[in-house]
């Protein structure tokens, strides 16, 4: 029986999608209790903003399960570097103050430590995601 070419590759990223689904939608349970449960402040926000970078980065290894982790986690980072930089010009604010959970997507403010937290989030999702690969 003949195989259709590169169909071995779509079973072996079957499995990849799915623990990297499961992973998802564990960050984002961590992400909306960290939003409900954690008083405000500095440590709310900052694992927020790694939290989110780490969903980005597991959603372009669910979509591209094939495609080599660093350009995953350099797509994932200029992802969440334009979001923020996005901020500046005030549209995610005021969408944010028409529809709520567009601000757990886009955020409001612009502030640059938000840059340092989405590289250490997506960092440390490439580096457990690469030790769960092994």
């Amino acid at each position: 029986m003949a195989t259709e070419p590169g169909s071995s590759a779509r079973v072996r990223s079957a499995p990849r999608r799915v623990a990297v689904a499961v992973a998802g939608a564990l960050v984002v349970a961590a992400g909306l209790a960290v939003h409900a449960f954690a008083p405000d402040g500095f440590a709310s926000d900052a694992a927020g903003d790694a939290l989110y970078a780490a969903l980005i980065y597991l959603l372009g290894v669910f979509i591209l399960p094939r495609a080599a982790s660093w350009i995953v986690a350099a797509a994932a980072f200029g992802w969440c570097a334009a979001v923020e930089l996005f901020q500046l010009t005030g549209l995610p604010e005021v969408w944010g103050a028409a529809f709520t959970p567009l601000m757990l997507v886009f955020g409001t403010v612009f502030a640059p430590q938000d840059l340092l937290l989405y590289a250490a989030g997506v960092a440390g999702a490439w580096a457990i995601e690469a030790l769960v690969r092994r």
